[in-house]
């Protein structure tokens, strides 16, 4: 099992930046920001001298890139800047085969304005995803969805309706357990239960603040937030064992969402507290 982090965070720098930073600091994966106009990996002019450029700096490196990264909502409801976001979302898996990379991370979109998950899963995702995930498949990529709460998959019932009327192979998850810690969903289970469609995985850690949740209660928020792993309520040894009991021997992707760390101080940090479970 390997330790990267998203480059999202240092989105300033330069991918070469970003890639002497991992190497220098134990990482052995990257997570690339990718899509049209990103600094990391702009897709939409990512020609075949730059492909060879990055290829290239990757092996001189040692570091690979476990997926590329586009998080955008590919069911926005105006639908030109849905057409938008779909070509981009072309534009990263043509890219991700040209690279040689498995793996293309994004969201499952966000609930239709006037509809529920469950109607946006059955009504209006099928029609844009269906032909997405077989255009990855023509190119050997899987499609993995974060976990985000505010997506269409923000439960296991979520989950289990989206692979029933997407059922292809190559989608799945880029699993994170600390969307699940805080709305109380066995995310144990859940590793168990999708093992088949956990393509790529996030680390990132859910700290849950008992005494605002007891004064608040679990209606309101501000009770939890996202942290660096080790510093929440994650309990990583078990986890990362049953990742490897189903058979993953892939990423675990640092995501840094932490206020109380700074940006490199997050991820070596996290490097670090999770190294002793790798």
């Amino acid at each position: 099992m390997e330790i990267g982090f998203l480059t999202s965070p240092l989105g300033r720098e330069s991918l070469e930046w970003v890639v002497a930073f991992a190497r220098d600091n134990g990482f052995q994966a990257l997570e690339v920001a990718a899509g049209p106009g990103s600094k990391h990996l702009d897709t939409a002019s990512l020609t075949p001298a730059r492909a060879r450029q990055v290829t290239s700096l990757m092996q001189k490196s040692g570091v690979r890139i476990s997926s590329l990264a586009y998080y955008a909502n590919l069911l926005e409801p105006d639908r030109s800047q849905r057409a938008e976001a779909i070509e981009g979302m072309r534009s990263v898996i043509k890219a991700a085969a040209t690279l040689g990379v498995e793996v293309v991370c994004t969201l499952a979109g966000m609930p239709m304005p006037g509809k529920d998950r469950t109607q946006t899963i059955a009504q209006d995702f099928p029609g844009v995803f269906r032909p997405l995930v077989r255009f990855a498949a023509q190119k050997k990529v899987k499609i993995a969805f974060e976990n985000y709460f505010a997506t269409n998959i923000r439960n296991l019932a979520d989950w289990e309706q989206v692979f029933t009327v997407v059922p292809d192979e190559n989608l799945g998850l880029n699993f994170d357990p600390s969307h699940l810690l805080w709305q109380g969903i066995d995310y144990l289970e859940a590793v168990d239960r999708f093992k088949d469609r956990i393509f790529h995985t996030h680390a990132k850690d859910t700290e849950v603040k008992q005494h605002l949740l007891r004064w608040l209660g679990n209606q309101s928020s501000g009770w939890w937030r996202y942290c660096i792993p080790g510093y929440g309520e994650v309990d990583w040894g078990v986890y990362i064992a049953r990742l490897r009991r189903i058979g993953y021997n892939g990423v675990l992707s640092i995501e840094h969402e932490d206020g109380a760390l700074g940006r490199e101080e997050g991820f070596i940090q996290g490097r670090r507290y999770l190294s002793q479970f790798i």
